[in-house]
């Protein structure tokens, strides 16, 4: 419901004031989450207690299955990404992006197609913080932060924008990073900014992108 409330709002502007209007948003929803009792502001929500019975068949108190039960989340999550991208709805997503007016000409209501991709966006998100809690039985303010969301577009920079594996290297990517430079202290920032703007120099299309030009290249040399 929240993403359908702010999509509505959002996709009426374009490039920096939609970019501008879902941060405002997600400011909004931050400082919600600060004052609200039933969110128990800066404390987080904690404690979640994992239920015995997932679906009443799977016992996810056992962290091996759980594994196996976040993996078919992850999973379940690709495919129905994968399968929108190459639908027909995904197709009409893509003619937008490149030239909306176009699409426009072409009988399209190009709003609504932007606002069921917000909602669908925001609903696999709501799944992975969902999945995120269940996991680590709690939920803290920075995962309803501005850091977050800044965080989730590093990843499919690193990774490589408009292709549906990168953003799952560059959360590998960044993830690992994060763990490894932990034991930096407050220095940990400094690094992974540095390391970051590296990456984006050198592979200005992310890392899978660079690699799917490189295999192009190298099939026209071959061919």
């Amino acid at each position: 419901m929240l993403g359908l409330v702010t999509g509505a709002l959002a996709i009426r502007r374009q490039g920096i004031y939609f970019a501008m209007i879902t941060l405002a948003f997600a400011q909004m929803v931050y400082f919600l989450c600060v004052q609200m009792p039933f969110t128990h502001g800066e404390d987080g929500l904690q404690g979640i207690a994992r239920r015995p019975l997932l679906f009443g068949l799977i016992p996810t108190k056992d962290d091996r299955v759980l594994y196996y039960v976040v993996l078919a989340i992850f999973l379940f999550g690709y495919a129905a990404i994968y399968r929108f991208i190459h639908s027909p709805f995904g197709q009409v997503l893509k003619a937008i992006r490149d030239n909306e007016q176009r699409a426009l000409s072409l009988g399209y209501h190009a709003d609504r197609y932007k606002l069921m991709a917000f909602v669908l966006s925001a609903a696999v998100s709501g799944l992975a913080g969902a999945t995120k809690a269940m996991v680590l039985q709690f939920a803290t303010l920075t995962d309803v932060s501005a850091a977050m969301s800044g965080e989730v577009v590093l990843m499919a920079l690193v990774g490589g924008l408009g292709t549906i594996i990168g953003p799952v290297i560059g959360a590998f990517v960044i993830v690992t990073m994060q763990n490894y430079l932990a034991s930096f202290g407050e220095f940990v920032l400094v690094i992974q900014g540095a390391i970051f703007v590296v990456i984006v120099m050198a592979f200005r299309k992310g890392l899978v992108g660079e690699l799917a030009e490189w295999w192009k290249a190298r099939g026209h040399k071959t061919g």
